[in-house]
């Protein structure tokens, strides 16, 4: 395999470690450029599996009694049982800011209108004289959703889980989020009143793999608490151990995605801001040191500025040991390219979680992306528009899965349902063609099972 090259950062912006890979002049196959864009070398999810395999096994065999284990060893909270109080819930909501409350009612409201218009329809097909196929869109009759702790507080999360589940009909929600030991062992308390905000009175202060395992499999009741029921559904964002849990968990029942560290890629040109790269950069780099911030240009002065403004941005941003940090690993980085066509061919292989498109008619180059969580087209398009307020949602495929899986929606929570209504003359219509049919594939009860409903007919 080819080694990408590496190139050294201009000495202006040697304080700021952020690589540059150079795929110009290079003609790579897709997984040539799979292997060149910059990606994460943190643990695995092989690495994790014995660990999330001992939590799942804990929690299926020991049900209350593991969690409360569990809590105490990872959040270093004592628990008689993780179900949020009824009042607490009714209190996070009666203190937080009023400013908040107006902008998670906001985000709410926006992630309605766009999950109401998301459902898909029910279709009948009327293939002839009595045969009529039919697909029907169904709800899941339970969901868990889980919200993640750790680095920040995401009551947005609570949001982009619950709308699309209420959106698809979902009667039963539960949603877990990691107790705090700063909160007397509940989740955030903004997190409980967004919570409340969406009517969701199910809650439970659970956290990583193991919340998982609890909604997969269920929990039996105590003398402490009533049972956690067994979902059919689990969705939500979490780290490498959540996302190894869905990962074993799944067939058992659905998951939405493995979503990992947050990641965003930029498409630039020269026509771009500098400053505004930079920015969104910095905003995803924000959430973790192992968040990837890609750029992916045609231009090196471009690149140069963004350097720059790197630098500058950083070092003046709260988080900015975290944010620096992310920005120098192996996951973040510039990529050169020849000409937008290759940097199009870059975005594909790299397949972000958030892609931005900084080009000159943004639009035309978003429509020729194939792969991606999110696509944000234009200057006034940033990712933290989708994190909050755009109306989309941000529980998005990561670490390359937008390949192949999709971001959190209406569907997740549906299941189509095909139905299939033939009269007698119908089913006589194609009787000959079944009979041949389960002859060719030496099956023939088949088609005896059609011809018995004809021979008294003869």
């Amino acid at each position: 395999m080819t080694i990408t090259p590496e190139v050294p950062a201009p000495a202006s912006a040697a304080a700021l470690s952020f690589r540059t890979v150079d795929l110009r002049g290079r003609d790579l196959t897709l997984a040539g450029l799979r292997a060149a864009v910059p990606r994460a070398q943190h643990q695995t999810v092989a690495d994790a599996e014995q660990k999330v395999l001992d939590i799942i096994g804990a929690v299926r065999t020991r049900g209350f009694a593991a969690l409360n284990e569990l809590a105490l060893k990872f959040d270093g909270v004592q628990q008689e049982h993780p179900r949020v109080p009824a009042e607490a819930l009714a209190n996070a909501l009666v203190e937080l800011d009023p400013a908040v409350r107006s902008a998670l009612e906001e985000s709410i409201s926006r992630a309605r209108r766009f999950a109401d218009g998301q459902r898909p329809r029910n279709i009948d097909v009327e293939l002839g004289d009595g045969a009529l196929v039919s697909q029907n869109w169904v709800p899941v009759a339970r969901v868990g959703l889980y919200v993640p702790g750790g680095l920040a507080v995401y009551p947005s999360s609570v949001i982009m889980n619950v709308v699309p589940a209420l959106a698809a009909g979902v009667e039963s929600i539960a949603l877990a989020s990691p107790p705090q030991k700063d909160f007397n062992g509940l989740p955030h308390p903004t997190i409980l009143a967004a919570a409340a905000l969406l009517g969701i009175d199910e809650v439970y202060a659970i956290g990583g793999a193991q919340a998982i395992a609890a909604f997969a499999y269920g929990v039996e009741a105590t003398d402490a608490g009533p049972a956690l029921e067994p979902v059919d559904v689990v969705t939500g964002p979490g780290n490498i151990f959540v996302a190894t849990a869905k990962r074993l968990v799944k067939g058992v029942v659905g998951i939405d995605s493995e979503a990992g560290t947050t990641e965003i890629a930029i498409l630039a040109d020269s026509s771009a801001q500098p400053a505004l790269v930079a920015a969104d950069l910095i905003s995803q780099a924000e959430h973790d040191p192992q968040a990837a911030s890609v750029l992916i240009t045609d231009s090196e002065d471009l690149a140069a500025a963004v350097r720059v403004e790197l630098e500058r941005q950083s070092a003046g941003t709260k988080h900015s040991a975290r944010v620096r940090e992310a920005l120098a690993g192996p996951q973040s980085g510039v990529v050169l390219v020849e000409d937008v066509e290759q940097g199009i061919a870059a975005c594909d292989a790299y397949a972000a979680e958030h892609l931005e498109i900084m080009t000159a008619d943004a639009p035309a180059v978003a429509a020729r992306i194939r792969n991606a969580g999110a696509i944000f087209v234009g200057d006034y398009s940033p990712v933290s528009l989708g994190d909050y307020c755009a109306g989309s949602n941000h529980v998005l495929p990561t670490s390359g899965t937008a390949a192949f899986s999709s971001g959190l929606n209406v569907t997740t929570f549906l299941r189509a349902i095909q139905v299939v209504n033939y009269s007698k003359a119908a089913l006589q219509e194609v009787s000959g063609h079944i009979v041949s049919l389960s002859g060719a594939e030496d099956l023939p009860a088949h088609g005896e099972a059609v011809t018995a409903r004809f021979q008294q007919d003869s």
